[in-house]
């Protein structure tokens, strides 16, 4: 077989060659609304220099070097980290992945010296080694400092390695073990030191790369600017990760993976900007714990020190303007801990018909013990109402999504990420029941968020935006006569391909970081 330049063979099941356009590089924004200061008690962080408001991007970057996760190394490109169910084959290591020529082309200088070292060690080493493996390369080539913008170096990020300890201090040391293992004579030669550093980095600040549509984490990558960004638990900033617009994904003008940092309410002039490195839809007490155990930091927030709507989180209903009795919603909160896990368990493995039952079980007894507030039973409704509409008993599902969003709304801050995304599939799930009112209603609502936390230009905005315009055109249509509505309806739902409620995964993105 011909090998063929720059780039190594794509190989399809059936092997005809895909065709597709080139990826152009994305411009990097100025850096000219932040800059790096000593954060009292936190070590380095990023500040305003100009006012803010909700919607602005204060800054966008791309990876130092960016890897798919293991798990999905057969069903994402390599190269755009798009999910699609026919991908080719890099000929020569045959286990990278891609679209088409195009998008093998956009990723060979990254992927060159790794596709060698993958064909001369015989196997693919994990995600951490790969990563590690890819920033390595690119330091010897070029430095620690790639770009005009980039405000450190990766020498200066924490690596924290003093800080692991027990089964993941093992790990630590299986990675370095095997990264020496991979790493190529024909490459530099690189000290344990410097090999454990990187790889440290890479353990607490490695960030959730998600596919194209936005919707599933499937990778993992180094931002070094984003390193510098502080943690807390209500934030005034949300990080995105932008592919670029969906509708430009088949032509030669979409553009490469970035993060942004989007401002979700003013910021003034010296204010330190922050985004939250876990879900806020856990109590402090937990959330305080996810850190240490991952970001080696005590949390003092203002939320976390108050413990700030943690009451709201754990309590008990109202019958009849009569509190449910505390150790009868101790005994459901227990009850519904165990049914948590059962249910977890049974989605890991897709079983979910398992998970409709274990839901309904666990709903029928937190109702008129739990508030609508109490994250347990709030997770619940939302695994249900996702697994429902999945399994398409839409108006069932509805239900569930509607008290879902309810919930949301008392805890969330109003443009949190997850609200919208959580506001979107319900109003997704309405439409989809027929309730037109409603799902319009919440897609609006949905809109508004996403448009501060996403963009314009984000791949969902711009699907969301199709959503808004054709739910208003339905509700008009509804309101003139409700018969020729329900016939075009089931129709357009036998016609319309709804991207965005695929099929219920554990990777869903609640964490900017990955988890160990």
């Amino acid at each position: 077989m011909v090998q063929l330049e720059p780039s190594a063979i794509l190989e399809s099941a059936s092997g005809i060659p895909a065709v597709s356009l080139k990826l152009t590089e994305v411009r990097e924004e100025d850096m000219e609304f932040v800059e790096v200061f000593d954060s009292p008690g936190k070590g380095r962080g990023l500040r305003a220099t100009k006012e803010a408001w909700a919607g602005d991007v204060l800054f966008a970057e791309p990876p130092f070097a960016s890897v798919v996760f293991d798990s999905y190394a057969a069903r994402v490109c390599h190269g755009c980290f798009r999910r699609q169910e026919k991908l080719q084959r890099c000929g020569q290591c045959r286990f990278a992945q891609y679209c088409d020529r195009t998008c093998q082309r956009a990723a060979w200088e990254e992927h060159k010296q790794e596709c060698a070292a993958i064909k001369s060690y015989g196997k693919v080493p994990n995600e951490n080694v790969r990563l590690a493996a890819r920033i390595l390369w690119r330091m010897d080539k070029e430095g620690s400092v790639v770009s005009d913008m980039q405000l450190t170096t990766l020498d200066e990020l924490e690596d924290h390695i003093c800080d692991i300890t027990g089964d993941d201090l093992k790990d630590f040391k299986v990675d370095i073990h095997n990264f020496l293992d991979f790493w190529p004579r024909s490459s530099k030669p690189h000290t344990v030191d410097s090999v454990s550093h990187i790889l440290g980095v890479i353990n607490c600040n490695g960030f959730v790369v998600s596919d194209q549509r936005g919707l599933h984490a499937v990778g993992v990558g180094l931002f070094p600017n984003l390193c510098l960004v502080n943690h807390d638990c209500w934030p005034n900033c949300t990080v995105i990760l932008n592919n670029g617009n969906q509708s430009a994904v088949d032509t030669m003008y979409h553009s490469q993976k970035r993060i942004e940092l989007r401002a979700l309410g003013k910021i003034s002039p010296g204010e330190e900007v922050t985004v939250s490195y876990v879900d806020y839809l856990n109590l402090s007490e937990d959330r305080r714990r996810l850190l240490k155990q991952q970001y080696f930091f005590d949390c003092t927030c203002e939320h976390c020190t108050n413990k700030t709507k943690d009451d709201l989180k754990m309590a008990g209903a109202e019958v009849d303007g009569v509190k449910v009795p505390e150790e009868k919603v101790k005994e459901i909160t227990e009850y519904s801990r165990i049914m948590l896990e059962k249910m977890e368990k049974a989605r890991i493995e897709a079983n979910y018909n398992e998970v409709v039952k274990i839901c309904r079980e666990c709903v029928e007894k937190q109702e008129n013990v739990l508030a609508d507030t109490h994250i347990y039973q709030l997770r619940m409704w939302c695994t249900l109402s996702e697994v429902l509409s999945y399994l398409q008993f839409f108006e069932e599902a509805s239900t569930y999504a509607r008290k879902m969003v309810e919930g949301y709304l008392k805890l969330y801050h109003p443009n949190n990420a997850q609200l919208g995304m959580a506001t979107m599939r319900a109003g997704v799930t309405h439409w989809q029941a027929g309730l037109i009112e409603v799902g319009h209603g919440m897609i609006c609502k949905a809109y508004a968020i996403l448009m501060i936390t996403h963009g314009p230009m984000h791949p969902i905005t711009k699907d969301l935006e199709a959503m808004r315009v054709q739910t208003e055109m339905e509700l008009r249509m509804f309101k003139q006569n409700e018969y020729v509505y329900h016939s075009m309806r089931e129709a357009a739902l036998q016609n319309q391909p709804m991207k965005m409620m695929g099929e219920p995964v554990a990777e869903s993105i609640k964490n900017l970081f990955r988890r160990k």
